[in-house]
């Protein structure tokens, strides 16, 4: 499996993705960018890319604080995602500069470009998304799907008139960082955006259900393994469809 640092720019500032995917294969392939929960592009999200390329997409991860910064603590994943959980438009330039790097990788097909994210990252897919850029479709696992978190109040952006990419959220029942009114409010923007979407809401199941590290079930932060591969088949079923 080939795999590299990939540096790129978001306005200002040097950005380090990571790129994976299978050498053997010549021929021009789907890719899958993979946007990083709270604490930075970690290992966690780096082997989400290694088992997107065993899939045969092209993978990339991307670096949405800079010089791939990862946070030691939660206060300095706090200090570091709270900027761009404010301002959604700069939210947006970040992300869309990973897609715009990844289509223009010589193995990208760049008419099947899709995304997905963890947490935060799930955030930032369906802002992807919202900005209109020609993407077949995005994924959210547990995702923050609100414009309030804790004592954030987000600057929201404007979608794009015309939205061309599919959603799929997956979702745990018991997140207590989504609220009813969170998930109310994101279908009816996405009804009235005439947005293909779905949505998996798994009972019994915490926020970061996808991720072996969490086991703090006062903050409603659990892995659970059985939700975690049943949401991972019902991604590659999404993509399997919209990559045809």
């Amino acid at each position: 499996m080939h795999q590299e640092n990939l540096k790129y720019k978001a306005n200002d500032m040097v950005m380090d993705g990571f790129l994976m995917y299978d050498p053997s294969n010549s021929k021009k392939r789907p890719a899958v960018i993979v946007a990083h929960a709270w604490y930075g592009q970690d290992d966690f999200a780096r082997e989400k890319a290694r088992e997107l390329a065993e899939l045969g997409y092209v993978a990339f991860a991307a670096d949405l604080y800079g010089n791939r910064k990862e946070a030691q603590s939660d206060e300095e994943a706090v200090s570091l995602m709270g900027p761009l959980f404010l301002d959604r438009k700069l939210l947006r330039q970040r992300i869309v500069a990973a897609y715009d790097t990844v289509k223009k990788c010589p193995l990208v097909d760049p008419a099947r470009i899709g995304a997905i994210g963890f947490c935060f990252g799930g955030l930032t897919v369906i802002e992807l998304l919202r900005s209109g850029v020609d993407i077949r479709g995005v994924v959210s696992f547990h995702g923050v799907l609100g414009d309030t978190l804790g004592e954030f109040k987000a600057q929201l952006e404007p979608p794009a008139k015309h939205i061309p990419g599919a959603l799929l959220i997956l979702h745990g029942h018991d997140d207590p960082l989504v609220s009813a009114q969170d998930i109310a409010q994101i279908q009816t923007e996405f009804t009235q955006a005439q947005v293909d979407w779905q949505m998996n809401i798994y009972g019994h199941t915490s926020h970061a259900f996808t991720n072996p590290l969490m086991h703090d079930a006062n903050r409603g932060l659990v892995y659970n393994s059985k939700i975690s591969q049943r949401a991972w088949w019902s991604m590659r079923h999404f993509f399997e469809e919209f990559f045809k």
